[in-house]
């Protein structure tokens, strides 16, 4: 971690949490740390920005539902061919935010690019040819992070990080 305030938040966050849900936050934090994403502040999140860039690559915190249970997002949009489970959580949003237009997109368009690149955007193809697509600047909620899914996380991280780095930096 960055500062003693920014370990304590984390700590505070992983505190909540039961020891095998605290150690697998704890692996995705010591990831984005590794590649210089700290811990800040935002509303009753956690959320983890780089220094060079300022975008949002992930988010934590508790949700407002009765149970309070765990949440994490992660900005993936600029990845490619990950698994099954990341690939349904793009369907997912796709279809659950047809239309939707963000305060910073017109016509689908990141209104923030100037260059002329085209933003990273979450696609989904569909089996019947059809191909879905919305703004790729957002993170993205991961449900039910198991075990299992550190692996992929870490590594759409580091991708996702390549490409901010390079474009966005």
């Amino acid at each position: 971690m960055k500062t003693k305030k920014q370990q304590e938040l984390l700590d505070s966050f992983l505190d909540t949490l039961d020891h095998e849900l605290c150690l697998l936050y704890q692996a995705i934090a010591m990831c984005l740390s590794e590649l210089g994403y700290y811990p800040r502040k935002q509303r009753s999140y956690i959320v983890f920005k780089h220094d060079l860039h300022n975008k949002e690559m992930a988010k934590m915190g508790l949700t407002w539902t009765k149970d309070h249970s765990p949440y994490f997002a992660l900005r993936f949009s600029a990845c490619k061919g990950y698994s099954e489970k990341f690939s349904n959580i793009v369907r997912d949003y796709i279809e659950n935010n047809m239309g939707k237009l963000f305060p910073h997109c017109e016509d689908g368009n990141c209104i923030f690019r100037s260059d002329g690149v085209r933003p990273p955007r979450y696609e989904y193809s569909y089996s019947n040819g059809e191909n879905g697509s919305c703004c790729g600047a957002k993170a993205l909620v991961i449900p039910n992070i198991t075990a299992e899914d550190i692996n992929e996380i870490k590594i759409l991280i580091r991708e996702e990080h390549d490409y901010l780095i390079k474009h966005e930096a």
